[in-house]
């Protein structure tokens, strides 16, 4: 019957049905042809398709889902019928128990109506919460938690195991009794008016009256150059220098010069050229017309290059195909070739094991180099500390030393020459203070030598 009516139903729907009412026009009937569906495209799969069926069937399964908790067709027929037959009636049951309440006679308790508003309607459970079962690196965790079972189950014990066990316990009641409070009744009393010495040992107190100084952290102990503060000239740049000083910083100077003259000679030794192979006019007027005529050498050479060109070309022959028995035979030599190869490897390693004592010294001998290779390395990076470090692109180049010759040194400030150095030598500052105060007395027409000699007497050289 149901297919029956799906069928009429379709046709009904369908645009050149004819319904059987009175009011149809012509125009209608004219205009209302039937349209040509391609039910190929999905486009017109639920367009111009009838799923009320599957509908109705769909909510037929939602309804028994939610009022029997699942479909009618798979429970057992126990869950569906029952057979009635009776309550028994006996004596006992008509007796009422002792303590109960008197009830009514003809009705049954029933549940209060805020019980069954409160009662789900539903008998489909609940959609399981996904995120609720879900743990963060849960596939991490479970990677490390078999990493450590399989190190359990072989006995051995992770670094991180090792910590915890090699870790000192911590003593609390020892804390607890050196941190005590201020307001506790049982502290001692102390009397800071009094001549009693407190021990040296609580350090609350030690805080407290300030003789308990803060740690100094140990970079600000570093010094940020091993170079002095001020750079002192040496004490043979004095106007009236020790001998011996003097004569050490001449020497200074005069290595400084021989190793400038040696750099330059070691320039001219290196551009240095023979006169005997400058060029002549013979030799310069060859080399202009070299290539310009042609030898008849050089033209057969040519042809004949040509010709071994063309024969190359057309001598062109393609390898022939290897058989299988050369196959086999050139394995057979590869597999030969490893095999005396790994025994050879294996005789190398027996033989060391009688060259131990040798290898023990070389060993030992490269480790000293590379001990005295790292002093060395050591040894330059303190040497470049006290050097100046390079700023900008040019490279750092000492200045001259600014030095007298023996002939050139003074024995006063008045026959002293215009040389200047506030390298920090208080004698250079006062000779250059006099020198100054000279030039401005003579340039007004007050000279005055006695002043500036009695305070040159009187300063130390």
């Amino acid at each position: 019957m149901a297919p029956t009516r799906r069928l009429k139903r379709v046709v009904a729907s369908q645009p050149g049905f004819l319904h059987l009412n009175s009011t149809v026009d012509a125009a209608t009937l004219v205009s209302s042809r039937r349209k040509r569906i391609n039910k190929n495209k999905k486009k017109n799969w639920t367009k111009y398709s009838d799923i009320n069926d599957v509908e109705d069937f769909l909510e037929d399964v939602r309804h028994q889902e939610r009022t029997t908790g699942g479909l009618i067709s798979e429970k057992p027929d126990d869950s569906l019928f029952f057979l009635d037959v009776g309550q028994p009636r006996t004596a006992e049951s008509t007796v009422p128990e002792p303590g109960e309440g008197k009830k009514r006679k003809g009705k049954t308790s029933r549940p209060l109506r805020i019980d069954l508003i409160l009662q789900r309607d539903s008998l489909v459970p609940p959609p399981i919460d996904v995120l609720a079962y879900q743990q963060p690196n849960a596939k991490k965790l479970r990677r490390k938690a078999q990493r450590a079972e399989q190190l359990a189950a072989k006995g051995v014990v992770t670094r991180r195991q090792k910590q915890l066990l090699n870790r000192r316990p911590v003593d609390r009641a020892a804390k607890k009794s050196l941190t005590e409070a201020n307001n506790n009744p049982g502290r001692d009393f102390y009397d800071i008016w009094g001549q009693e010495s407190k021990p040296v040992g609580d350090l609350w107190y030690l805080q407290q009256t300030g003789k308990q100084l803060v740690k100094r952290p140990e970079r600000l102990n570093e010094q940020p150059s091993v170079l002095p503060a001020v750079e002192v000239i040496a004490p043979g740049g004095s106007y009236n220098p020790d001998f011996f000083s003097h004569q050490a910083l001449l020497q200074e100077a005069h290595d400084v010069e021989v190793k400038k003259h040696k750099a330059e000679e070691k320039i001219e030794r290196q551009l240095a050229f023979d006169k005997d192979d400058t060029a002549t006019e013979e030799t310069v007027f060859k080399e202009q017309v070299e290539g310009l005529v042609e030898e008849d050498d050089d033209a057969e050479a040519a042809e004949a290059a040509n010709e071994q060109d063309h024969v190359a070309v057309g001598a062109i022959t393609l390898s022939e195909k290897k058989t299988e028995r050369q196959r086999k035979k050139e394995k057979a030599e590869k597999l030969k070739d490893q095999r005396r190869l790994a025994e050879r490897q294996q005789t190398g390693q027996q033989q060391q094991l009688y060259q131990l004592r040798s290898i023990k010294s070389s060993i030992r001998q490269q480790e000293e180099k590379t001990k005295a290779r790292r002093n060395e390395r050591k040894a330059k990076q303190e040497a470049q500390k006290s050097q100046p470090r390079r700023l900008g692109r040019l490279k750092f180049q000492a200045p001259d030393l600014e030095i007298k010759l023996s002939d050139e040194l003074a024995g006063s400030l008045r026959q002293l020459k215009g040389f200047y150095n506030l390298g920090g030598n208080w004698a250079s500052v006062w000779s250059c203070i006099h020198l100054l105060l000279f030039h401005v007395s003579t340039a007004r027409g007050q000279c005055s030598l006695r002043p500036i000699q009695e305070s040159a007497e009187e300063e130390p050289d």
